[in-house]
């Protein structure tokens, strides 16, 4: 039986075995590291539109994506509501002390402090307005019933001057 000629796009690899698909793990620690899906694909050396239309071709790279920004997406969550709700933190002083028995400079603990951090109003606006946006949106809908009357008072040549 004679064998077909392939054609040359049938015998090259694509970029996305040559550039994305070994670099999975990479693309999850970008997307985890905060990086958008134009930089991850700069870095993986394919075009924005290339990169997109991997995406719809292969599941492996939107779950590696997925995977990456769930978890910096959760860190972000948790600082914000941290940061909504206030919080305390102990902050440690060290300095350069002698130490009496050797007569060498030590770093030693001299001061350790606990500190608040207070609510903060802008953190809780932005939570609330994403959270409950029908009850903290700044644009409220309001419907009206009924009809409108509009009078008119003096002669209609006097409202082109």
């Amino acid at each position: 039986m004679a064998e077909k000629k392939r054609g040359k796009a049938a015998t090259r690899q694509n970029k996305y075995d040559t550039h994305v698909s070994p670099r999975l793990t990479e693309v999850t620690a970008w997307a985890r590291n905060g990086l958008i899906d134009e930089q991850i694909a700069k870095n993986l050396g394919v075009g924005y539109s290339t990169f997109n239309l991997y995406k719809t071709q292969h599941i492996e790279l939107i779950e590696a994506l997925k995977k990456g920004k769930e978890v910096v997406d959760m860190e972000v969550e948790n600082a914000l509501l941290k940061r909504a709700m206030g919080y305390k933190y102990t902050e440690t002083t060290r300095e350069q002390v002698r130490n009496p028995e050797t007569g060498d400079f030590e770093l030693a603990v001299t001061k350790t402090v606990v500190k608040e951090v207070a609510p903060d109003t802008t953190a809780q606006i932005f939570w609330l307005k994403n959270r409950k946006p029908a009850e903290w949106r700044d644009k409220q809908e309001t419907e009206l019933s009924g009809g409108l009357t509009v009078e008119l008072a003096g002669d209609v040549k006097d409202w082109a001057k």
